[in-house]
C-alpha cells in the first residue's frame, strides 16, 4: 500500500436544510471543505505524517466562521464560547485532550500542544491554556470569535426555553470538525474540534474530546472522527466501537461503522455521523442525520465535497 494516503474530514453534522439553504451559502460551505482538503493534501503529498495533516485540515476549518469550531464556536447559555479539541496518533496511541478552552486561535493545536509537551493526555480550562502559552500557540481577542450568526442562534435557542421548549435544529446540537488519515507509511490519525452545543450548560462537555467517543486513532484497525449527540456517542464508545468491530469481530470498517450509527446509535437518539479510515486507506462516512458536511481526497487527487445525505 506504498505511496497511498487517505484524507477525510467532516464540518460537523445536523446541516441545514435544503429549504433553508442559500446557493452562496452552499457555495461557501463547499468551498470551505474544499479548502481543508487541500491544507491536509499539501501535507500528505509531501509524504507529510497523517498527524500533520489532520492538524491543518481541522485548522482550516477552526479559522471558518461557518464551522462550529476556533472562529465559529456557538455560545453556551451564559453567553460564553467554550471549545474542545482533541487528536490521536495511530501508530503510538499517543493522545492529546483539552476541554472548555476560549483564546487560542487553533483549539486543535493546543490538544497537540499536550500530546507532544506534557506526561498527560488530558486538560481543561486555564491549565490547557497554559500548555498553549508555553508551546507558543497563537491567541486571539474575543471579538474574533464572535459571529452574529451564533450569538443569534443563542438568543433564539434562550427564547424558546423561556417558553418551556427545545429548538428541533439539529444543527445546533452536532456541529463540530474534524479529520481522519492515512500517509504514505500507513500511519493513521484522527483530529476533532468544537464549539459544543447552542446553549449548552457552561462547563459541559461533549464526545469530541473523550478519547474513544468522538476521537480514537489505531493503525491495527481504523481512525474515526465524530459528530453528533455527544452524551450518546461518549455512553456507546462509538469511535472504539468501530475498531473494536474490526479486530474482534473480523467487520470491515464500513459494516463497523454503519452498524454504530445506525444501530447503537440511531436507536438510542444518538444523532448525527462520523467519518473513519481504516489501515488500508478505504473511507466510511455514514450518518442517521438529514446530512453532515464532509468530503475526502486520496492520492488520485479529485476533492470530494458533500452536505446532504442522499448525495
Amino acid at each position: 500500500m506504498t505511496n497511498r494516503f487517505s484524507l477525510a474530514l467532516h464540518g460537523g453534522a445536523g446541516t441545514i436544510l435544503r429549504s433553508q439553504m442559500t446557493p452562496e451559502k452552499e457555495t461557501g460551505y463547499r468551498d470551505g471543505i474544499h479548502t481543508a482538503l487541500r491544507a491536509g493534501q499539501a501535507v500528505l503529498e509531501k509524504q507529510g505524517s497523517a498527524i500533520d495533516a489532520v492538524v491543518a485540515t481541522v485548522c482550516a476549518l477552526e479559522d471558518n466562521p461557518l464551522f462550529n469550531a476556533g472562529r465559529g464556536a456557538v455560545f453556551t447559555s451564559a453567553g460564553k464560547q467554550e471549545m474542545d479539541a482533541a487528536i490521536m496518533d495511530g501508530a503510538t496511541r499517543q493522545v492529546g485532550a483539552i476541554a472548555g478552552i476560549f483564546g487560542p486561535k487553533n483549539p486543535i493545536r493546543v490538544a497537540r500542544a499536550v500530546m507532544e509537551n506534557s506526561d498527560h493526555v488530558f486538560f481543561s480550562a486555564e491549565a490547557a491554556l497554559e500548555i498553549a502559552r508555553a508551546a507558543g500557540i497563537p491567541f486571539e481577542e474575543a471579538a474574533y470569535f464572535h459571529t452574529d450568526s451564533r450569538w443569534q442562534a443563542l438568543q433564539e435557542t434562550l427564547k424558546l426555553r423561556a417558553q418551556g421548549k427545545e429548538s428541533d435544529d439539529p444543527a445546533r446540537r452536532h456541529g463540530t470538525v474534524g479529520a481522519v488519515a492515512r500517509d504514505m507509511n500507513g500511519n493513521l490519525a484522527a483530529a476533532t474540534s468544537t464549539g459544543g452545543m447552542t446553549g449548552k450548560a457552561p462547563g459541559r462537555i461533549g464526545d469530541t474530546p473523550v478519547i474513544g467517543a468522538g476521537t480514537f486513532a489505531d493503525n491495527e484497525s481504523c481512525a474515526v472522527s465524530a459528530t453528533g449527540h455527544g452524551e450518546v456517542f461518549i455512553r456507546y464508545c462509538a469511535a472504539h466501537e468501530i475498531s473494536a468491530r474490526m479486530r474482534f469481530a473480523g467487520q470491515s470498517l464500513q459494516d463497523a461503522a454503519n452498524h454504530v450509527v445506525m444501530e447503537d446509535l440511531g436507536k438510542n437518539d444518538g444523532s448525527g455521523g462520523l467519518i473513519a479510515i481504516d489501515r488500508d486507506g478505504n473511507i466510511a462516512m455514514p450518518m442517521n442525520s438529514e446530512g453532515m458536511y464532509r468530503g475526502f481526497v486520496t492520492e488520485k487527487g479529485a476533492l470530494n465535497a458533500f452536505i446532504y445525505g442522499d448525495e
